[in-house]
């Protein structure tokens, strides 16, 4: 090795340590934040928003089946597909402009194997056929009309994209005077993301959507796309966002948080850096919301909205629970 590189990887490695030994302006060494409901320890499952509740219990009875993480992510997020009253997951998702539902998904595990399908109409259950991407094909995504066409090759059923009673009142509401304001919040949210650590320390996530309500026929956001909606690392962990998607694929968000806790960050501190980052590119941040959940291979957890009204389902140490997760405009 030379010795320009010498000095280079000592300087990488000097950066690094310092990230997973922060010191204040003062010299001490600062003490590290964790997430005040986490502790380690699987089997678990945890899920965005309100809907993940039913979510969450579905994968950890899977998990106690003896199943894969794999396996119960998918079969969690299956719940919230399958829930025609659910206005932002699946088909009884709120359309786009046009009047058109579709949809988006990703499944990962910790190896690095994913699968991802977006713009996909009709199709009941995107998450399986993501997975089906992952597992029968040399691809990681697939899009529209060729996601279409390899549903139908396995056999899954392709719906008329008929909108569901309370989706077309509200489209139709909606057309009356056609303003796009891309604000989610806790009324109006998009995803469920959720991961999974099984028995045997496998990690595994899925992130699964009808997008953002009325947007613009084509518009792909975060959900399908490996390393923003969703990522899993069983070096280190996994992440899943939710809440708005332009912002979250501009700052790759789940990525993000999984390589700081790399370098030595906890859950918390990546899931709150991770919504830090995100503020200090988007000057309009109060306008919308982003939620982004974060393990640890070990089973602990953080969680970190950018405003009031992020919630999250946690199902571990034989407590299921629904619970608020802090806020940047709190910390502020």
């Amino acid at each position: 090795m030379n010795r320009k590189k010498f000095i280079t990887r000592a300087a990488l490695a000097a950066l690094f340590a310092g990230a997973a030994t922060p010191v204040s302006a003062a010299g001490k060494r600062r003490k590290k934040k964790q997430n005040p409901e986490s502790r380690a320890g699987g089997p678990m499952s945890i899920a965005t928003w309100k809907h993940g509740m039913e979510a969450t219990a579905e994968a950890m009875r899977v998990m106690q089946e003896g199943k894969s993480a794999l396996d119960a992510a998918e079969a969690g997020v299956r719940v919230t597909e399958a829930d025609k009253t659910n206005t932002s997951v699946g088909l009884g998702g709120f359309p786009d402009r046009e009047g058109i539902v579709t949809l988006d998904a990703s499944i990962m595990e910790g190896s690095g194997r994913c699968g991802s399908v977006s713009f996909v109409q009709g199709i009941d259950h995107p998450i399986t056929l993501a997975r089906k991407v992952m597992e029968d094909t040399p691809h990681v995504m697939l899009t529209g009309r060729g996601a279409e066409m390899f549903a139908q090759s396995l056999g899954m059923v392709k719906h008329p994209n008929t909108l569901t009673e309370v989706s077309r009142k509200a489209w139709e509401n909606w057309l009356k005077e056609k303003q796009y304001k891309p604000i989610i919040n806790i009324e109006n949210h998009d995803t469920i993301g959720l991961l999974a650590l099984d028995q045997n320390g496998k990690l595994a996530g899925c992130c699964t959507t009808s997008g953002l309500a009325f947007k613009m026929h084509g518009r792909v956001g975060d959900s399908p796309i490996i390393g923003a909606g969703l990522f899993c690392d069983e070096e280190v962990g996994a992440a899943t966002c939710t809440g708005l998607g332009e912002t979250v694929l501009r700052t790759l968000a789940s990525h993000t948080a999984v390589e700081l806790m790399r370098h030595g960050a906890t859950a918390q501190e990546a899931a709150e850096e991770a919504i830090h980052r995100i503020v200090k590119k988007h000057s309009n941040f109060k306008d919308f919301q982003v939620g982004i959940l974060v393990i640890t291979k070990t089973g602990e957890h953080g969680a970190f909205g950018l405003h009031k009204g992020f919630n999250y389902a946690l199902h571990q140490h034989n407590s299921h629970r629904l619970i608020d997760a802090a806020y940047y405009s709190q910390a502020k």
